[in-house]
């Protein structure tokens, strides 16, 4: 059985989180999305939060599993016989440290690949820093994101006024 990991913050999910999962499910007989968390970053929604969003908005996906994770990535995708991470890519901008990533974790465990998946061209813009900016200055982002995630978006904003 051919596992993945398509690991990241996903503060929140976005539609492009959901373009790259689709691209990985017709590849790889498992996905695995799991939250990371990252103490240098400081999320609108903590991880809980973000796995139940991820949970309700990848349902439909018979093989997709959703999980959380703390410390490094490559001990755990041994933990879970994953044989590739999934990680997309929107821009040259992301393609330095996407690579430089790679890299570190082909260093770290040589047999775990790393999959560049690229979105379709109308998410190659989004990402879930930009989706929250113009969450809180009020602007629709109905187009970006799953339904559960928008609601989340509202109540979450809505809360801290």
């Amino acid at each position: 059985m051919k596992i993945a990991i398509y690991p990241g913050t996903f503060d929140p999910i976005t539609n492009g989180h959901l373009d790259i999962l689709e691209r990985a499910v017709r590849l790889f007989d498992r996905v695995i999305i799991t939250v990371a968390k990252n103490p240098s970053k400081k999320p609108l929604f903590d991880q809980e939060e973000r796995y139940t969003l991820i949970r309700a908005a990848v349902k439909r996906y018979s093989n997709v599993e959703v999980d959380t994770f703390d410390g490094l990535l490559v001990e755990y995708a041994k933990k879970k016989h994953a044989t590739a991470l999934v990680r997309g890519l929107r821009a040259i901008s992301d393609f330095e440290y996407e690579l430089q990533m790679a890299l570190m974790n082909r260093k770290l465990d040589s047999t775990l690949e790393t999959v560049f998946l690229m979105p379709n061209e109308k998410y190659t813009y989004l990402n879930s820093s930009i989706v929250r900016e113009i969450a809180r200055l009020g602007g629709d982002v109905s187009g970006f994101v799953p339904d559960v995630a928008l609601k989340a978006l509202i109540r979450k904003l809505q809360k801290k006024k």
